[in-house]
């Protein structure tokens, strides 16, 4: 089902059961998967891939040049997971050399006005809101959730579970399952909710509040709370998660 008005590139494979709304433009190298929805007057610019039942809104554009002054023309894409629901003028810039695409999981949810700048890369079940605004090199785990009009700067990493409020000013890592809300932005303990609705059991959110604990409400520095969790805390895979994520932070935590 491909409107008569919508223009599609020769290079450009659809699969079965597609439907192209008025006014598409599709362009070379794009791959459109099974049981995708692209909405009137939307653009998948060059070198796009949709996985299985994606829904591209209303004037959106994915594969566009990515906003970089280093970009030379290199060979680079989106990728979009299956499912996943892209609303009303969102834009995703395809990546650069140096991670080669910009991509978004299976079964998210971006709301109206998202921008995702070259190589991020955006986890599996994540919902980010309203007018979110990421530069380049943003990564997004799994289930995170982000709040509305939050401007995420470049290279920021935000954990697994964890919950971004509206209007936030994201310049550091997110640590997983942790709730960072303000502006300036502080964390203000355990995603809660979130952790509850996933049905975490009772020990590991009790071992995760102890890990957050030592971390952020003690006085110990970083590296003596982190060696204390391991020493003290029972071997919890979202624990080890919480430390490594914090271990590995190249723009450090929010506090």
């Amino acid at each position: 089902m491909i409107h008569r008005t919508a223009l599609v590139d020769p290079t450009a494979h659809l699969d079965g059961d597609v439907t192209v709304g008025p006014y598409v433009i599709i362009g070379p190298r794009v791959t459109v998967g099974e049981r995708c929805h692209i909405a009137a007057h939307a653009v998948l610019e060059r070198n796009v891939k949709l996985g299985t039942g994606v829904k591209v809104g209303y004037g959106s554009v994915l594969g566009n040049d990515p906003q970089d002054l280093k970009y030379k023309g290199e060979d680079t894409w989106v990728e979009v997971g299956d499912t996943t629901v892209i609303r009303e003028y969102c834009t995703i810039n395809r990546g650069t050399q140096a991670t080669g695409k910009t991509s978004v999981g299976q079964r998210c949810f971006l709301m109206s006005y998202v921008h995702l700048a070259h190589d991020c890369h955006v986890g599996n079940d994540v919902i980010i809101a309203n007018a979110v605004q990421m530069a380049g090199h943003v990564t997004i785990e799994d289930r995170a959730v982000i709040s509305g009009l939050v401007p995420i700067h470049q290279f920021v990493r935000i954990g697994t579970f964890s919950f971004v409020g509206g209007g936030s000013r994201v310049n550091q890592d997110v640590p997983p399952y942790t709730k960072a809300v303000g502006n300036p932005v502080h964390l203000y303990g355990l995603n809660s909710v979130g952790l509850q609705r996933a049905g975490f059991s009772p020990d590991v959110k009790l071992a995760l509040k102890r890990a957050y604990r030592l971390l952020f409400n003690s006085d110990m520095t970083v590296s003596q709370g982190i060696a204390k969790a391991r020493a003290e805390l029972p071997p919890i895979p979202e624990v080890e998660n919480f430390l490594k994520f914090i271990e590995g932070s190249q723009r450090g935590v929010l506090v």
